[in-house]
């Protein structure tokens, strides 16, 4: 019997050792996840209070958002009524210019052919003599507001 005794020694001792080194290695894995789960508790924390102060800034922005989308309604609006100005002013500036443009053919024409009208239309054009130098940069002045105009369309 004792060789049995000794038999189950050794088999007790042979299978001590793989244990003994598991124990060991389980040991070295259990203390860093002991440390790991003190970082990762550390790192919960953080997201908790980023989460606390997102949820808290929610109103803020949602506040900010409403003003700014009224402030910049109130300048589509204002862009809006400057538009539909800018565009009567520019109807009536055409009109003005055509306008503009009629006269002064109208005038190049009576005084380019003095038959055209009558006999008192001539006389008064005699008598406006003098100023037709005057007529003639005027009609030029005309003529390059008129440019000047159809360029802004």
């Amino acid at each position: 019997m004792d060789n049995i005794d000794l038999f189950i020694n050794l088999l007790v001792i042979v299978l001590l050792v793989p244990a003994i080194i598991y124990v060991y290695k389980l040991d070295k894995n259990l203390t860093l996840m002991r440390q790991n789960q003190k970082a990762l508790l550390k790192l919960i924390e953080a997201l908790n209070d980023a989460t606390y102060k997102a949820e808290n800034s929610i109103p803020k922005l949602k506040s900010v958002t409403e003003s700014s989308s009224n402030d910049l309604k109130e300048v589509v609006d204002n862009a809006k009524e400057l538009k539909d100005d800018l565009m009567f002013i520019n109807e009536r500036a055409d009109n003005l210019a055509d306008r503009l443009e009629d006269a002064i053919k109208t005038g190049r024409q009576m005084k380019d052919n003095p038959k055209i009208g009558d006999y008192e239309h001539t006389e008064k054009q005699e008598t406006k003599a003098p100023l037709a130098n005057d007529d003639m940069s005027r009609s030029e002045a005309e003529m390059e507001l008129l440019k000047a105009l159809r360029a802004i369309k």
